[in-house]
């Protein structure tokens, strides 16, 4: 009888058992083979596709409990996985062994090649460090460079922050476990992550010792939390992803021009302060404009009547530049969007409308100063000045 040779198996069919009475495992494997005779026509007879090496040796787990039988079938096969699919099914079929009652029940078919891929992969790795080799691999070879240094990610102190090598005195903080990865990946090593947008304690300690530079991301969001984090870590530089890009998503290139690009957390505060409609970009930041002259405050208050005039019962608002000039109409709930996204200062707002606390939080992060509506339901600090239309 030919034996199926171990490199050859793909599948292995994992079945479970119980009889009603006491069998020993000849039982087992003669009911397999006799009561699948026939099932699946000539070209899937088991003991014909065992004499062909296509099924290997029938493994048969069983004991007797309380006078029953119970146990496991392993059948290993070299077939596709359909043919290995109608095996398993018929092994089902099967509801008598011996001269007991049976139920036979496949548990799962395992894939044994793909525990094979895994051994190979995390070996490659191990080789690969203690490999100095040059030139262009291909995209294989190139994937496994990456990940291979992305391998050597580590757990930073109490909290468990996902981390690089931290041994030396420039230290580069990221939001989060992504970031982390992608910095190790395009050979960026001294790193460690937030797990987050709240301040750990560790890095602020780190502060104390190294030289930190806060990379974020190029959005409202990595403005947001480059404040929470310069208010509570000593940061000596901030570099920002380009404009709209997160840090994870980020090619090499782009890694290291916005690193190089990097500014002192003083300068960085004064173009985000004077920005009005955030800092995204180094691009957009040598464009900022001063802030706008001061606009006596009755006059203000007219003009923004007046323009309210022309939007009375639409539902919509208007954006205002510092000269009462409309940005942009847009409805309603497009309103923070919109005035985050203005690549001009955004002066005013006159809304035909009841104002939300996101609208608050939005115009005093962007630097609107005036704000009017038809409607302030509960809004209590601020300081926008609050123009009732």
């Amino acid at each position: 009888m030919a034996k199926i040779s171990p490199v050859s198996i793909k599948y292995m069919i994992h079945a479970s058992f119980k009889a009603e009475g006491p069998l020993e495992r000849p039982d087992v494997i003669g009911a397999i083979f006799g009561q699948t005779e026939g099932l699946l026509g000539n070209e899937l007879e088991m003991r014909e596709l065992q004499k062909e090496g296509r099924i290997g040796r029938i493994e048969v787990d069983l004991e007797i409990v309380d006078g029953k039988s119970i146990g496991e079938i392993n059948v290993p096969t070299a077939m596709d996985k359909s043919e290995t699919t109608l095996i398993a099914a018929a092994l089902e079929t099967i509801d008598r062994i011996g001269p007991t009652e049976a139920e036979i029940k496949i548990v799962k078919i395992e894939d044994v090649r793909g525990s094979k891929r895994d051994f190979i992969i995390d070996r490659a790795k191990q080789l690969l460090e203690g490999l100095d080799s040059g030139g262009d691999l291909g995209e294989m070879s190139r994937a496994l460079k990456e990940e291979s240094r992305a391998a050597k990610i580590q757990e930073y102190g109490g909290e468990k922050l996902p981390a690089g090598d931290l041994t030396g005195n420039e230290i580069i903080v990221v939001e989060g476990r992504a970031d982390v990865i992608n910095l190790l990946k395009n050979r960026v090593n001294n790193v460690i992550g937030m797990n987050g947008t709240k301040l750990p304690a560790e890095i602020a300690r780190l502060g104390q010792d190294k030289e930190l530079t806060l990379f974020i991301d190029g959005d409202r969001g990595g403005k947001l939390i480059a404040r929470n984090v310069i208010n509570n870590a000593k940061i000596v530089y901030v570099a920002v992803a380009p404009d709209g890009k997160e840090v994870e998503e980020l090619a090499g290139k782009e890694i290291l021009i916005a690193l190089r690009k990097k500014l002192p957390t003083d300068e960085f505060l004064r173009r985000l302060n004077s920005s009005g409609n955030g800092y995204n970009s180094y691009e957009a930041a040598e464009e900022i404009k001063e802030e706008p002259p001061s606009v006596d405050e009755d006059t203000a208050k007219k003009k923004i009547r007046g323009l309210y005039e022309g939007i009375s019962g639409s539902k919509s608002a208007l954006l205002v530049d510092n000269n009462f000039d409309v940005i942009r109409k847009v409805g309603n709930r497009e309103v923070p969007k919109n005035i985050e996204l203005s690549k001009k200062r955004v002066f005013a707002i006159v809304l035909d409308g009841t104002v939300t606390g996101t609208l608050i939080k939005t115009c005093e992060d962007f630097g609107v100063t005036y704000l009017g509506a038809t409607n302030f339901g509960n809004v209590k600090d601020t300081r926008l000045k609050l123009v009732s239309l």
